[in-house]
């Protein structure tokens, strides 16, 4: 479950410029990652053009002067080691200045507070403490079993109802039910909740026409607003009168005399839930299709889910990587990979493309496969590690083993229906819908 950032107030288009695609003493690829156009083409053109930009030298720069873009450019990160290397050195490679394209507003970040994905140290670690320390044991352990009956309730209403899109009825549901549970949401506002989660993050990564941007400017701010508000609103309640859910732990949580304030709260909230919610279902949506397409693994997992499920669930995030880039920016000058390295300068963007990383051809043997005894499999589908790894990555797992097993157990000819309905996103690897049978 990798993590969203506050969205700017024009979601789109992300980066629709045109590429110079520089590369310093190499060839050109016949590709532009900064054109929203690219991110519409079939996967295999995709998979190959970041084979190719793999292979050159140096990262490959989109962007920029002589682009016809007015902004900065980005050296695009899209080799394991060097996505790797970004995640793992962030007093060089900086998030604050935002990890989206574009980067949050200045007014946005003050109105709406920082996510924590937008944050640097000390300032992210101080968060991430109070974060960590309010998911206590019991907390934990109370989630688990929360997650074995909603997934078990979900399937109950699959076997009832039959619907026919998996995304809504199950993909979806099941990080939002448990997300809700935990934060101790009631019942009654989740429905506007949910359809405000889907408003934050539809235009994310996606190039809308300008007609659309002009009809519906502030809709993502004015969901995220409204999201905000009702946990604001929540906190205060469980501040006078505590509860056992996350919400309270979060707002009486004392670390080194700091709790969540009520707009760290709230930013919070909106990461956890346009995160964990968009991320998990994406992948379990893209699981059950990739279980589908390959009959013989599916055999494997389903003929002892006990020893397969784990692998499986790792290699699902890996090939299909519900988030697709987040953005850097340098603190200093800085050499990738060693004095030797290609030299990106102080003030110089680049982009992790995790996406690219989890299929390099140097870290996974035959890395276009689908293989769910693949082992090792250091995939960044929960980000490059460092201090920004996905604080959701466990919470994730726990979700896509325990409904796999539900539905495998008691739906064993679960199948997809035909190809999924997929958001060209630079962003995250979205599915819109999918079509189900049992």
């Amino acid at each position: 479950m990798s993590t969203a950032a506050t969205p700017d107030a024009e979601a789109a288009p992300e980066a629709a410029p045109e590429a110079d695609a520089g590369v310093p003493g190499a060839g050109v690829p016949a590709v532009d990652l900064a054109d929203p156009a690219f991110w519409r083409l079939p996967a295999a053109v995709r998979a190959a053009a970041f084979a190719e930009l793999r292979r050159l030298p140096a990262p490959a720069r989109f962007g920029g002067p002589g682009s016809g873009h007015p902004g900065h450019g980005f050296h695009a990160l899209v080799r394991h080691a060097d996505v790797v290397e970004a995640g793992r050195t962030p007093a060089v490679f900086l998030s604050g200045p935002g990890v989206t394209t574009p980067e949050p507003a200045r007014w946005v970040r003050l109105l709406f507070g920082d996510s924590m994905v937008n944050l640097d140290d000390p300032r992210h670690a101080q968060l991430r403490r109070i974060v960590s320390r309010a998911f206590t044991p019991r907390l934990i352990s109370k989630v688990e079993d929360d997650i074995r009956r909603v997934a078990a309730d979900l399937v109950d209403r699959v076997e009832r109802e039959r619907p026919e899109d998996f995304v809504t009825a199950v993909a979806a549901e099941l990080p939002f039910q448990v997300i809700c549970n935990m934060m101790g949401i009631p019942e009654e506002p989740r429905r506007v909740i949910l359809d405000q989660v889907n408003h934050a993050s539809e235009h994310t990564g996606v190039a809308r026409p300008l007609r659309a941007r002009l009809r519906m400017p502030g809709r993502g701010l004015l969901a995220l607003a409204r999201m905000q508000g009702m946990v604001a609103d929540l906190g205060r309640e469980r501040r006078r009168r505590p509860a056992d859910d996350l919400v309270t732990a979060l707002v009486t949580a004392d670390v080194d005399g700091r709790r969540l304030t009520g707009r760290e709260l709230g930013a919070f909230f909106s990461l956890l839930l346009v995160a964990g919610v968009e991320t998990t279902r994406n992948a379990l949506a893209h699981g059950l299709h990739l279980l589908t397409a390959h009959p013989e693994q599916r055999a494997l997992l389903v003929g002892d889910l006990d020893r397969h499920l784990g692998g499986a669930v790792d290699e699902i995030v890996r090939h299909a990587t519900p988030i697709i880039q987040f953005r850097r920016t340098l603190a200093v000058d800085h050499r990738l990979g060693g004095p030797d390295g290609p030299l990106l300068r102080a003030g110089d963007k680049a982009v992790l493309y995790f996406g690219s990383a989890n299929r390099d051809e140097t870290v996974f043997a035959d890395p276009d496969a689908f293989d769910i005894t693949r082992s090792p499999n250091p995939h960044l589908g929960f980000g490059g590690g460092g201090p920004h790894y996905c604080l959701g990555a466990h919470l994730a797992r726990q979700e896509m083993k325990v409904l796999y097993r539900e539905l495998f157990t008691r739906l064993p000819g679960i199948r997809s229906v035909g190809e999924p309905e997929l958001v060209p996103s630079s962003f995250d690897h979205r599915v819109r819908s999918l079509r189900f049978t049992f």
